[in-house]
């Protein structure tokens, strides 16, 4: 996968009601569901939901596909798999670990194998002070808008 694609796909999920509708759709399984039940779930309006489930389709997160007079959308579940072996590509440095969902997995989301010898370069890394970034410390902004004058009269 293409860093390019992998943003895009990222992108798409970057919305809170294409999330949801992309987490409902990965519970539905490989059946998916109906437009009307995506609607009663997600609680969209139905032009709204039509562009997020436009959207997740044209980038290939979810296919659709006609049954009689409805349309059923289902996670492209080849897609989904390609994005995270994309972005998990290396985790850890190349170390075995498992994602946070499965079993024996700890608070931080991953297994940690135990390495046989701490190299000196990863015991330099972890020892380096981390520089704080500094904040801006702007006052609000003030509203620039002329306000017409009244020339003393009331509105």
């Amino acid at each position: 996968m293409e860093i390019l694609n992998a943003a895009n796909l990222l992108a798409a999920l970057g919305h809170g009601s294409r999330l949801a509708i992309f987490r409902l759709l990965i519970e539905a399984g490989a059946a998916g569901m109906h437009v009307g039940a995506i609607a009663a779930q997600v609680k969209l309006a139905p032009a709204t939901l039509s562009f997020h489930l436009a959207h997740l389709s044209r980038v290939g997160l979810i296919r659709g596909r006609q049954e009689g007079r409805f349309i059923h959308y289902a996670a492209d579940f080849a897609t989904m798999d390609t994005l995270l072996a994309f972005l998990t590509h290396n985790c850890c440095q190349g170390s075995p670990c498992l994602p946070r969902s499965m079993p024996g997995a700890g608070v931080s989301g991953h297994v940690e194998a135990q390495p046989a010898e701490n190299p000196p370069e990863a015991a330099a890394r972890t020892a380096a002070p981390t520089k704080k970034r500094a904040t801006s410390r702007r006052p609000p902004a003030r509203d620039k808008r002329q306000r017409p004058a009244t020339d003393g009269e009331s509105p």
